[in-house]
């Protein structure tokens, strides 16, 4: 009986603690990380190093050298050499250690194994980057950072870079305008497409950028945003007007460099190479960033009136892509389709926008229109998103590399906030102002006044 009740006594706490840290680590995984998966993990890895890089292929025979030198002093058996390793320095998502790859290896040798490697130390994920020839560097992720997402605190932001989401080996995706210019952003209805267009407003508000909107579905995505937005089109008319101010604007920008550098006026736009960038910053023209939301909206036709403006429109954001970086005009184009059955100059539109970003789609085939040109092997990855999961996406570029993100949540009620507090940094840009959207007027917040609804809900 004395020794029942002590064994009651002992396994009460035990119970409790394992309970615990079972609930620690589904509620809140960076905490269980860095208490109990990090060390633990830590431990596999400093102790079977050399077993799991046997075991992965990773070894190579010792040098004549070496095995002379281990059978002069011990009488143990030479063993196979493993990539030499570095540090390991612990993360709040995981770890990361460099390797040092022995001679006739190479970095899709580790990447090949690092399923394998991930079973063997007990992590969410291993991913491999290589950081000069002959060393690689290890990233190991201890829990799944995309279904609760947490910026990093330490961001690489800065003029026209606006770290937008976070990607599953933790590091944040950052949407760089000078790096890739034009980017395509396609995602089904309810599929955080919305929310990832929200952090790049809010990041590009507090810059002194001019942000222009299209929103052909009455304004209802960009017209809380209205106490930044230099203009907004909000149905195909107005759009159909706001483009060729746009084209005007990126051809007098021309002119300018033209002037600066001594070029023939007449010198066609497409022999210039250089950009905004070479002129001083006194004359530099603000950049422009053009946000088209719904862009099938100005495809659809019902009169042949109607197609000669779509007509009109497209060839318009044509010369925008493809001559609007040297000028500082950037486009951001969403919708949930986009391809040939749009008509005319969809295919030739798309194939200038060189970001793709491509959330959860109704079709493989709007997949394929994302991501099927640049990494055909991603297509996949992004007909896998399930619903529950709004704002996971599939981001590529022309490079071929593909990673899934996630953008963390942001409430309208806050970007408007933030849009309206950077309103003083609105730019002075003569030929957008018949375009300038309406701000509405918000009530002081007293007994009996009233409360302006949210004009969208989340």
């Amino acid at each position: 009986m004395t020794d029942l009740t002590t064994l009651l006594e002992v396994g009460g706490p035990v119970a409790a603690l394992g309970g615990g840290a079972a609930y620690t680590r589904a509620k809140y995984p960076a905490v269980y990380w860095s208490a109990i998966g990090g060390p633990i993990s830590t431990a596999r890895l400093l102790s079977s190093y050399s077993s799991v890089m046997e075991a992965c292929g990773l070894t190579v025979a010792p040098s004549r050298l070496r095995v002379l030198a281990v059978k002069a002093t011990t009488r143990r058996e030479v063993r196979p050499v493993p990539p030499r390793r570095g540090i390991i320095r612990p993360t709040s998502t995981g770890l990361r250690i460099r390797l040092r790859l022995a001679p006739g290896q190479e970095p899709a040798d580790v990447a090949a194994s690092a399923e394998r490697l991930r079973h063997a130390w007990g992590v969410h994920a291993v991913y491999v980057t290589t950081v000069k020839p002959g060393v690689v560097e290890l990233r190991l992720v201890g829990y799944d950072v995309l279904r609760r997402v947490r910026m990093p605190r330490k961001t690489d932001s800065g003029f026209l870079k606006v770290p937008v989401a976070l990607r599953e080996d933790a590091t944040p995706y950052v949407r760089d305008y000078r790096t890739v210019p034009h980017q395509l952003t396609l995602g089904a209805t309810l599929s955080g497409k919305s929310m990832y267009l929200r952090h790049l407003i809010t990041g590009l508000a507090p810059q002194a950028v001019a942000l222009v909107g299209i929103d052909c579905k009455r304004g209802v995505e960009l017209a809380p945003f209205a106490a930044r937005l230099s203009a907004l089109a909000t149905d195909p008319d107005e759009a159909a007007k706001l483009l060729p101010v746009l084209v005007k604007e990126m051809e007098d920008r021309y002119d300018l460099i033209k002037a600066r550098q001594g070029i023939a006026p007449d010198t066609p736009d497409e022999e210039i190479t250089s950009d905004i960038w070479g002129l001083p910053e006194s004359e530099r023209p603000t950049p422009v960033l053009l946000f088209v939301d719904e862009v099938a909206e100005l495809f659809l036709t019902a009169t042949r009136k109607d197609e000669e403006r779509r007509d009109e429109m497209v060839t318009q954001l044509i010369r925008l892509a493809q001559l609007g970086r040297a000028a500082g005009i950037y486009l951001e184009v969403c919708g949930q389709r986009f391809g040939a059955e749009l008509g005319k100059g969809a295919t030739m539109l798309r194939a200038q926008l060189t970001g793709r970003v491509c959330h959860r789609v109704n079709d493989e085939a709007s997949a394929k229109m994302a991501l099927g040109d640049i990494a055909p092997e991603a297509v996949m990855a992004a007909c896998s998103i399930a619903p529950e999961l709004p704002g996971l996406a599939v981001a590529g570029d022309t490079s071929g590399g593909w990673s899934r993100i996630r953008t963390p949540y942001l409430s309208l009620g806050d970007a408007a906030e933030i849009c309206r507090e950077s309103a003083h940094l609105l730019p002075d840009l003569p030929a957008l102002k018949p375009f300038r959207p309406d701000v509405p007027v918000r009530l002081a917040e007293t007994p009996g006044a009233a409360v302006l609804p949210h004009p969208v809900t989340d």
